[in-house]
């Protein structure tokens, strides 16, 4: 093995053992502070925005590295992130994510991520400058439509002031010009570009693509020029790493004109920059670039007292090499990334299990609650229905007593040969009984309905009792007999007391005096004889008329409670003893809501709920 071999061999083992030895030596070297503030976010569970802002400007420390594929990872993480919080800032992360696609050469994702920052952009400028590069990279056989999108994109920059994005623009248009092969206005672009561009790897990809076209057209000379001139600006600006590359461009370029001194002169000058910049990787390159030249001007042992300098200046470059301990912590932070991007990704699959549950729970007690209620609602449906039909059959509950008397009163007419009295009272209770009949099924029927009913029935009792009483039925003048409602034949059960339990026992001919009067929203119905009065009523009749009135008393009562019940209403019986010196007797007072067609309908509705 040569001696330039074996320091070659020893070159590499020591810069793989000095890396391993400053890791650590300098293990609390901070790492970057876009992968600690990453960290932070994504311990914290309620902190997603600054999540997602955190992979952007970490991504955009590693696109300045050239890490592209990692760069668009995250990117892609930040873009679900505001995507799902639809918020502002996914359009401006979908287009950086486009652009490191296209630096990868990945042309249809990129396309359509230029597409997906237009949709989601909320400024009509951005939107279109989206869509400029998406159909610029749809041309890429065609460089003078990307000249006109590229154009229109530098005029939509600059008029927004915003200094990078014309930048890109401008090398953009520098790049389609060239492909049209005018170099001329290619280098002017590209020139604008890295007038407003500020990072280092962009102006050394630019500068070296007008190295290229100046040389493309045999002018070495004004290639030689841009780059001294973007050396003193590089030196102005303190920019080390610019410095370095663009002395090694103009080595390359003196090595083109064959003037090797230079070349050799300008390799040198980067070599110690290199190494005064305390940056091991880039001091090798240097030293390789420049080795490889001594080895091509056949001087091997000016290559071999470099590979020596360089050895002998290794341990102080790594002692002094950040960069060597911030890659491996970084190694490190990105893997305690991953580690708590997938706790993360598991708590969200917990939350959103535990959500579905929750939903699904929600939905049975919903249908639960649902089914319940219908149930309650077609309990009380059958329940009211069921009143409703109790309602019905005491109301439909005929006076046997009555019927009976009535046939009797028939019999005697008959009996005493008095056919003319028989027919009449016939007719008179036939027509009481069909006008019940075409009732029956009513619970309310128009007080004129209601007080021709009791009108035929008072008359029909006098044709039977014509010495014993006369009777006056009274409607008050505010009433409207043919839109007031009233329960259906709820007064005449007290009629028929008035007459049998208290008039007709009556020495003289009494009074039966029945009144509908208006009180607010109520009317009062009140029903008064001058008959013998309840006490003596007690006195004079059997087990079967006390019985009988008793039922009667009793069904007028429960028709009252079920009327109340169904529709909510207020009806209220109160009866009362005349006991005055000259004067006995019985009152009753029945009073029911004021009510039309139109009320009625309404609490008929409300009582079927």
């Amino acid at each position: 093995m040569t001696r330039y071999s074996f320091n070659i061999l020893i070159l590499f083992v020591l810069l793989c053992l000095g890396g391993s030895v400053a890791a650590q030596k300098k293990i609390g070297t901070p790492v970057s502070k876009a992968a600690r503030n990453l960290t932070k976010s994504l311990s914290k569970d309620d902190n997603e925005l600054q999540t997602a802002a955190d992979y952007e400007t970490l991504a955009t420390e590693l696109i300045e590295k050239k890490e592209y594929g990692k760069a668009e990872d995250y990117l892609k993480k930040a873009l679900d992130i505001y995507t799902r919080l639809n918020h502002a800032n996914a359009a401006p992360a979908a287009r950086a994510l486009a652009k490191v696609q296209e630096q990868q050469n990945k042309i249809a994702t990129a396309i359509s991520n230029y597409k997906t920052a237009g949709e989601l952009s909320f400024d009509r400028s951005q939107e279109q400058a989206n869509y400029n590069d998406a159909n610029r990279l749809l041309n890429s056989g065609d460089p003078r439509k990307q000249t006109g999108y590229a154009q229109s994109n530098i005029n939509i920059f600059e008029k927004e002031g915003k200094t990078a994005e014309a930048a890109d623009a401008y090398k953009q248009l520098g790049n389609s010009l060239l492909a049209e092969d005018n170099k001329t206005d290619a280098i002017a672009s590209y020139k604008k570009a890295i007038e407003k561009s500020d990072k280092t790897a962009d102006i050394t990809e630019i500068s070296k693509k007008i190295s290229s076209a100046y040389v493309a057209d045999n002018n070495i000379d004004e290639a030689i020029r841009s780059n001294e001139a973007i050396l003193e600006k590089a030196k102005t600006d303190n920019n080390i790493d610019l410095q370095i590359n663009q002395i090694r461009e103009l080595a390359h370029l003196y090595s083109t004109r064959r003037q090797p001194d230079k070349t050799g002169q300008l390799l040198e000058e980067a070599y110690k920059l290199a190494l005064r910049s305390s940056n091991t990787s880039r001091a090798k390159d240097c030293l390789l670039a420049l080795t490889r030249y001594y080895k091509q001007q056949r001087q091997e042992a000016m290559a071999l007292r470099r590979y020596d300098d360089f050895l002998q200046n290794l341990d102080s470059l790594i002692r002094t090499d950040s960069s060597l301990v911030d890659a491996s912590l970084f190694d490190i932070t990105e893997g305690k990334i991953k580690d708590l991007e997938r706790e993360k990704a598991l708590q969200l699959a917990l939350i959103n299990n535990q959500n579905k549950l929750n939903y699904f729970l929600i939905a049975f007690v919903l249908a639960m609650v649902i089914l319940l209620l219908f149930i309650i609602r077609s309990l009380r449906a059958i329940k009211v229905k069921n009143k409703k039909i109790a309602l019905q059959s005491l109301r439909r509950e005929m006076n046997p007593h009555f019927i009976f008397n009535s046939l009797n009163s028939v019999n005697q007419y008959i009996a005493e040969n008095n056919e003319v009295e028989a027919n009449k009272y016939l007719t008179s209770y036939s027509g009481l009984m069909r006008n019940v009949m075409e009732h029956s099924n009513k619970d309310f029927v128009s007080l004129a309905v209601e007080a021709e009913q009791l009108r035929r029935y008072l008359d029909l009792e006098q044709l039977r009792f014509s010495d014993k009483f006369v009777y006056i039925l009274e409607i008050d003048e505010a009433l409207d007999p043919d839109t007031v409602m009233i329960p259906n034949m709820l007064i005449q059960p007290h009629l028929e007391n008035a007459v049998w339990h208290g008039l007709r026992y009556k020495d003289t001919r009494g009074l039966l005096h029945v009144s509908f009067r208006k009180e607010g929203q109520s009317i009062l119905v009140v029903v008064e004889d001058d008959g013998i009065g309840l006490a003596k009523s007690q006195e004079l009749k059997t087990f079967h008329q006390r019985e009988h009135q008793s039922r009667g008393l009793t069904n007028t009562r429960e028709r009252i409670n079920l009327l109340n019940d169904i529709y909510h209403l207020h009806i209220g019986l109160e009866m009362q003893e005349i006991t005055n010196d000259s004067v006995t007797g019985t009152k009753v007072m029945l009073r029911l809501p004021l009510m039309n067609k139109h009320d009625l309908n309404r609490k008929n509705n409300f009582s079927d709920r």
